[in-house]
Parts: C-alpha cells; structure tokens; sequence
C-alpha cells in the first residue's frame, strides 16, 4: 500500500501522466461524488491528464474510456496515486 505521502489531488496530476483514483476528500459534497462516480471516477480507475491550459482553465483528464474537463475546485477534491509507485515521465 502507498504511503499517505504518495496521495495528492488530481489537480496536481503532471500532463500526460497517470494516476490510481483513490477516492474523494471529506469535503467534496455527496452531490458531486455521486455525479463524478457516475461519470467513472470510481477507487482503483487509472485517469490521465491529458491537457492543462493556462491562466486556471479546467484541465482535461482520460477516466473510463471517457474525457472530462475539470475546474481548479473540483479537481483538488479527487484523490489519486501514483501508479506502481511513481510517475515516470
């Protein structure tokens, strides 16, 4: 198992890399983790950053076959790890 350290938002995601959906802070509201777990985001999904404009733009992540565009706020309520351990480019 990952080391608490290892956990981080999913807003923190490097582009073009990969993460374990851990699960969702305290704080994110019951509505929103119904509609982002009916979207895919489930414990053990593999998500991808695949794009990150500037200027605070939602970034674009890959989760369950399917591409979703995230703002700051939301994002940094989704937990993820890195997968096998690490985040290699």
């Amino acid at each position: 198992m990952a080391a608490q350290t290892d956990i981080f938002t999913l807003w923190d995601l490097p582009l073009r890399a990969s993460a374990e959906l851990v699960g969702f802070a305290a704080s994110l509201s019951e509505r929103y983790r119904g509609r982002l777990q009916e979207f895919g985001f489930h414990a053990g999904e593999e998500i991808c950053c695949q794009q990150q404009p500037g200027f605070g733009a939602p970034r674009v992540f890959r989760v369950s076959n399917a591409t979703y565009s995230l703002d700051q706020d939301l994002a940094e309520q989704v937990l993820v790890r890195p997968i096998g351990g690490s985040l290699g480019a």
